[in-house]
């Protein structure tokens, strides 16, 4: 990559590197068991996640619809990625706090991606707590991207100013 100016972290045991994750990106089965609260209610949990891994990205895991025992209905506005087709935004109720465009849905992906159809992925910056297998999730910097930074993934991670070049 021309340009590039950071270090890769080299994982540690039981560890990944974003680095190490492909472009196009894989989309993968994960057993964790993620929980997603907002308004001091749970929004969603399950142990049925696929995660979608992409080079210099953390994971953004995409729960199935029934993982959700909220209120999430269409939020506003479409974004188009260059693998997996047409986004849809969605807004996510709980509690006493309504979260505009704090999640996204692909109805329709593209031809390899068709496991994520239907399924929704959460901005973590957007929620009140989001945890994989109880650890908190720290929010990919940056106000696109929505991957899920835990312990687990090593970096450096797209989204921070300067990166975009990545």
């Amino acid at each position: 990559m021309r340009g590039k100016r950071f270090k890769r972290i080299e994982p540690g045991p039981g560890q990944e590197s974003v680095w190490d994750y492909p472009r196009p990106p894989a989309v993968e089965p994960s057993t964790e068991l993620v929980r997603i609260e907002l308004g001091g209610v749970l929004v969603a949990e399950t142990t049925d996640s696929l995660r979608v891994l992409e080079t210099s990205h953390p994971p953004v895991y995409y729960l199935p619809p029934e993982a959700f025992v909220v209120d999430v209905h269409e939020g506003g506005g479409l974004s188009m990625c260059e693998f997996k087709g047409m986004a849809h935004y969605l807004t996510i109720a709980a509690g006493n706090r309504i979260a505009v465009r704090s999640a996204w849905t692909y109805p329709e992906p593209w031809p390899g991606y068709e496991a994520i159809a239907g399924r929704i992925a959460v901005y973590p910056s957007k929620m009140d707590r989001c945890t994989v297998d109880g650890e908190a999730v720290v929010p990919q910097e940056g106000d696109f991207y929505g991957g899920w930074v835990t312990s687990k993934v090593v970096g450096p991670f797209k989204g921070a100013p300067g990166t975009l070049g990545w």
